[in-house]
């Protein structure tokens, strides 16, 4: 029944933006930050927790140990596209769907063909030389030994994501407001909705078709139109296929 008045919401809207977190790339094999299988209650040689290791002090500090996390924890190079990044891509390529606004830093939306993608938290097939800001790929990083130096200048290369401590992107926020606050149907997937300053942006919604698909409960469960406990890629190409094929 759910399935079907999502089938509805989606057929008759050429309005909708998708919010989504670190479980619409779990199920591309990327271990999310907070569930008990997540990055955060992983045990690991180092002294220092995750939360301090992703933190702009730790990274100019111990660039080196950074690296050695970010590489080994951090990037999932092979990943793939999952069913709920097709099923995204295959809305707004039918013109309903407006925009991506995604806390992930991967870029599988992308890589599933989604064209307007607002990263909140940047993305790491972006890197910049932090003295002359000459970008590098995705593969400077990996290739680098130790900590990736700038060919030109030989200043350190960061990658574009934001650290803590660091401010999200005010342009990026600004977009998303916009989007969201301008959208008939928001479909939320795949985050617990308790980290701000992303977690707020839901609060912008002014329509009545607020969608939420999580595994576990959220705050705004209550308030939500329709909700899901249940696989992001299963809910969305399950209302996709139906949707088409009515």
């Amino acid at each position: 029944m759910s399935i079907e008045k999502l089938r509805e919401i989606i057929g008759q809207s050429n309005n909708i933006v998708f919010f989504g977190g670190a479980g619409v790339s779990t199920e591309s094999g990327i271990p999310d930050f907070r569930s008990a299988n997540g990055l955060y209650n992983e045990k690991t040689d180092s002294t220092y927790p995750p939360e301090v290791i992703l933190s702009h002090t730790f990274f100019m500090r111990y660039t080196d140990k950074f690296y050695e996390f970010y590489k080994s924890k951090m990037i999932y190079k092979d990943s793939k596209p999952n069913d709920a990044h097709i099923a995204l891509a295959k809305l707004e390529e039918e013109g309903k769907l407006k925009a991506v606004i995604t806390q992930n830093i991967d870029g599988l939306h992308q890589a599933a063909g989604s064209k307007t993608v607002l990263e909140l938290h940047g993305s790491m097939h972006r890197n910049y030389c932090m003295n002359c800001n000459k970008a590098f790929p995705l593969s400077f990083i990996l290739e680098a030994e130790q900590v990736p130096k700038c060919d030109v200048c030989g200043g350190i290369v960061k990658p574009d994501v934001v650290l803590y401590e660091e401010a999200l992107d005010s342009d990026v926020i600004k977009a998303a407001v916009e989007y969201i606050r301008n959208a008939d149907v928001l479909i939320v997937g795949g985050t617990s909705l308790s980290v701000y300053p992303a977690a707020g942006l839901v609060s912008d919604y002014r329509g009545n078709k607020l969608v939420l698909i999580n595994k576990s409960q959220t705050q705004y469960d209550a308030k939500a139109n329709l909700v899901f406990h249940d696989s992001i890629g299963k809910v969305l190409s399950k209302a996709l296929t139906t949707f088409e094929n009515s």
